[in-house]
């Protein structure tokens, strides 16, 4: 099975960068999708042509032109739940679950500390409740998450971690958030197959040339319930895929 997971930074932007060419080339059995920036009701003829041969799920955020979510998938699911059931952090349209018979699929993408650390806090009590909401998904079957999960976890997910220690993305909280939540029963898929591989990452600055000179981040991530870990086959970065400032990023299951 073939998933990719794409921040796309605004999906009516991406589409005219070239995203439907991609999405038509991978055929992917189950494609997420985050900060489509937009409502369901601006689905236009286009995006219905490029989407037709999919089950298409949308979950958008109540102030227009901000976050949101979407999955599109080849095999239709047994439910959808939208959000993670607690209103305060259902209004943003982060987060969308479709389970399967064997597996639960989530696609997230998981606020932003902001530059001055402004949501920090916000973000640290996010993370408590999602890891929780992932757990109890956990007990009933395996997880398969994937999305922008904004953050780089170890130095090695970023160029420059000395200088960017404490930043939005690279703080000593946020850090230790994807710890507690690999130390609870996940895989970071990427690192269960490379370890050790340097200068991969899914983000780049527009600013300073940052993505021509590959000064970047990993944030956009897979990760399973440890229990499925061993049908991991492929985890790929598609940094040649412009239209974003990220880049898709792909996972190979046999499940």
């Amino acid at each position: 099975m073939k998933l990719i997971s794409w921040n796309v930074n605004g999906l009516r932007a991406a589409i005219n960068k070239g995203f439907n060419d991609f999405f038509k080339e991978i055929d992917a059995d189950i494609f997420c999708i985050q900060e489509t920036k937009m409502q369901e009701d601006q689905i236009d003829d286009n995006m219905k042509e490029i989407f037709k041969e999919y089950n298409s799920y949308w979950n958008s955020a109540e102030k227009k032109g901000y976050s949101g979510t979407a999955i599109f998938t080849k095999g239709k699911p047994i439910d959808v739940t939208y959000g993670i059931g607690i209103e305060e952090h259902d209004k943003e349209g982060r987060v969308i679950t479709l389970e399967f018979d064997k597996f639960f699929m989530v696609d997230c993408y998981t606020p932003n500390a902001k530059r001055g650390l402004e949501r920090l806090d916000y973000r640290v009590i996010w993370e408590d409740e999602f890891r929780k909401y992932l757990l109890k998904l956990n007990k009933k079957k395996p997880v398969i998450l994937c999305g922008d999960l904004n953050v780089a976890h170890e130095e090695i997910d970023l160029k420059n971690p000395k200088t960017n220690r404490g930043n939005a993305g690279f703080t000593d909280e946020e850090r230790e958030k994807m710890t507690e939540l690999l130390n609870a029963g996940f895989t970071d898929t990427f690192r269960y197959l490379y370890p050790n591989k340097e200068e991969s990452y899914s983000w780049w600055s527009y600013m300073f040339k940052a993505r021509e000179k590959n000064v970047g981040w990993r944030i956009d991530y897979f990760i399973v319930s440890k229990s499925i870990e061993n049908k991991i086959k492929e985890a790929s970065i598609y940094s040649e895929i412009m239209g974003s400032d990220h880049c898709p990023v792909g996972l190979e299951i046999d499940i």
